[in-house]
């Protein structure tokens, strides 16, 4: 296997002609298995890249898959059996990182998939950390605080014997939060006999956790708005946005997007949005969302559905949900300058191509919602130092890295003239392959 180099302008990618480019893009794939679309996304870049087909293979395949089924006492005294994943999809360049979802539609595909787009996102931002995700099969608002943390306890003891602060370190994804990252690092804890605060990230201060943790992904969605407007000669101030999706990642958005002085026209959750051209009042509908569960009971504007929201006419549009939002059923009618996308996935490769053709400006996932990730990185290595930092100092940090990772991608999208993601793709994949060549096939 030959040994690749990273690209930079002065080693630039090896060259291809305009027909083998071609017909890298000419066949999109529009499917709703986030696996598939992760596998066709690699595929481009790998032909780009001209890696060699076996270290290809390499990259297609995760490293492990564990699944467990485990039972859970439940409060009226029934045992309830669940199913949960952790896959770990390259350890080349360090750990694998990865979030823990909490979802009744979560399956072993969809970490797969997971897995493998937070091995590219590490690499993207230059980070030392490989992909990993976690998964348990059930619906988080239907269970009681005594059963979510039953839960939790028994899915952390039966991943124990593969996660840990110097081989695979979790995080809050969808239907997990700081508390749940709480229980997983004292179950952890617990089995070793001490305190291990780096076994996972995203937890409360009070045990380990760092300053900013909670609103990084939004404020790394925000810095990349931010940085995309400029290719306009634009401003965030008075930019109109839409965000679809008000869990942890479209709130913490909408919450900076206010502060910073953009227009927050639209946003929405899983029972529907709301929408005032005039902008909305954020901490307003924070308020309402905590108070009532949902954003819908907010009278600041009128109502609207979600896929209703991604076709608005505003300046910036954030998917923020979940997978396969914009697909070639709507993709033609999106009307946003700019799509900054705050979920994994949230675009099928076949609309993707659509939206290039119209002239739509993506910033893609793996660079997009890279700031929680940046973040956790602070908050493994403020905990193995036992030593913390201010949240001024962890965002300024999070920005240049995230300010740093747009440019090279930027710069890779005009070079080698592909839309951002493939750019973004280029960078990562490239990179993780460089280590895995430059490491050895053992034995």
């Amino acid at each position: 296997m030959s040994t690749q180099t990273v690209t930079t302008a002065e080693n630039p990618l090896p060259s291809m002609d305009r027909q083998h480019m071609t017909t890298a893009l000419s066949e999109p794939l529009e499917s709703t298995n986030p696996y598939e679309n992760a596998l066709h996304q690699l595929d481009i870049a790998a032909r780009y890249l001209e890696l060699d087909p076996g270290l290809h293979e390499i990259l297609k395949h995760p490293e492990r898959e564990l699944t467990v089924h485990f039972p859970v006492k439940m409060d009226d005294g029934s045992i309830r059996i669940f199913t949960g994943y952790r896959v770990q999809h390259n350890l080349a360049r360090g750990p694998s990182k990865g979030g823990i979802r909490f979802s009744p539609k979560t399956d072993l595909d969809e970490v797969r998939a997971l897995a493998m787009w937070m091995t590219w996102k590490c690499a993207i931002v230059n980070i030392p950390f490989g992909g990993a995700k976690g998964g348990v099969v059930c619906d988080p608002k239907t269970l009681s605080i005594g059963e979510l943390e039953r839960l939790t306890r028994r899915y952390t003891s039966e991943i124990s014997i593969v996660i840990g602060p110097d081989t695979d370190i979790p995080a809050p994804d969808m239907g997990t939060n700081a508390q749940i990252m709480a229980w997983v690092m004292d179950t952890y804890s617990m089995s070793c006999g001490r305190t291990v605060p780096a076994v996972v990230t995203g937890k409360p201060v009070s045990v380990g956790g760092s300053e900013g943790r909670n609103d990084a992904t939004g404020r790394g969605i925000v810095v990349m708005a931010r940085e995309a407007l400029r290719e306009y000669g634009r401003q965030l101030q008075g930019a109109t946005v839409a965000i679809q999706g008000f869990g942890n990642v479209g709130s913490a958005a909408a919450k900076i997007f206010h502060q910073m002085g953009a227009k927050v026209v639209a946003v929405s959750d899983a029972l529907g949005g709301i929408y005032n051209p005039n902008g909305l009042d954020i901490p307003a509908l924070q308020e309402c969302a905590n108070r009532d569960g949902t954003l819908t009971t907010h009278t600041g504007g009128e109502k609207i559905g979600g896929k209703e929201l991604l076709e608005l006419e505003v300046d910036v549009l954030v998917p923020a949900a979940v997978e396969n939002q914009i697909t070639t059923e709507n993709a033609g009618r999106i009307r946003a300058k700019i799509i900054v996308e705050g979920a994994n996935g949230p675009t099928t490769p076949a609309a993707d191509r659509i939206l290039h053709q119209r002239g739509i400006f993506l910033v893609p996932d793996v660079l997009a919602n890279a700031g929680g990730v940046v973040v956790s990185y602070f908050e493994w290595v403020q905990d193995l130092q036992f030593f913390f930092w201010q949240e001024e100092e962890v965002n300024a940090k999070m920005e240049a890295i995230m300010e740093r990772a747009y440019r090279d991608v930027r710069s890779m999208a005009r070079r080698e003239d592909v839309d951002m993601r493939l750019a973004a793709y280029l960078i990562g994949v490239r990179r993780v392959a460089d280590a895995t060549t430059t490491r050895g096939i053992y034995p």
